[in-house]
């Protein structure tokens, strides 16, 4: 079982990445949280990894702390109707003590306003893992994915809606979203950015 990986970040994406260990190139899936504490390409990098085997797949999906990796695994594993692409989806919105606060609160209306979660699921989240997490410290750490930034902004729109269907938007709602990221925010941003805008 692949629990974490460590070696040189070839290609970063808003919602992916590919690493090099030692010759050998892993694509691992990623929230946008994530996706902003990345390096610059080229450089070392460090994922705590999910491992998911299916009969004709494996997918790896990654985090930048063990508290995230271990979030995402809670939830995948202990609510049902949630899997591992929805899980991306809740923890490129909202941050783990963020998640943890809603579920504890039992805030329904803001956890449905995650792409995928509808209320029966919310609810869910809530029932299930209410008795399974406690509220810690928030983080202030932030970073940037200077390997994101687009060429022009056509190039940044195109993948913006790329990454907001990834996350479970249909076509016309995630160029509805993306337009008006573009909008808040007129000067060139990376993807990344835009990404966390059009979400919130």
């Amino acid at each position: 079982m692949i629990v974490q990986l460590s070696g040189k970040l070839l290609e970063a994406n808003p919602l992916s990445a590919v690493i090099d260990c030692q010759g050998v190139g892993y694509e691992v899936h990623i929230p946008v949280s994530t996706a902003g504490k990345l390096p610059a390409v080229n450089q070392s990098c460090q994922l705590y990894i999910h491992a998911v085997y299916r009969e004709d797949s494996a997918s790896l999906y990654g985090f930048s702390t063990r508290e995230e990796r271990d979030f995402f695994r809670l939830i995948v594993e202990k609510v049902s109707g949630i899997g591992p692409k929805i899980g991306i989806s809740i923890l490129s919105r909202l941050s783990v003590d963020a998640l943890k606060a809603a579920i504890l609160q039992a805030d329904t209306v803001g956890l449905s306003k995650c792409p995928g979660i509808g209320k029966k699921t919310a609810e869910r989240l809530v029932i299930e893992l209410k008795d399974k997490i406690s509220l810690g410290q928030g983080s202030a750490e932030s970073g940037t994915l200077s390997a994101l930034t687009p060429a022009d902004g056509q190039t940044a729109l195109g993948d913006l809606v790329a990454s907001l269907q990834t996350l479970g938007y249909g076509n016309a709602e995630a160029n509805k979203l993306a337009k008006k990221a573009q909008k808040a925010l007129p000067e060139e941003h990376s993807v990344e950015v835009l990404l966390k805008k059009a979400l919130s």
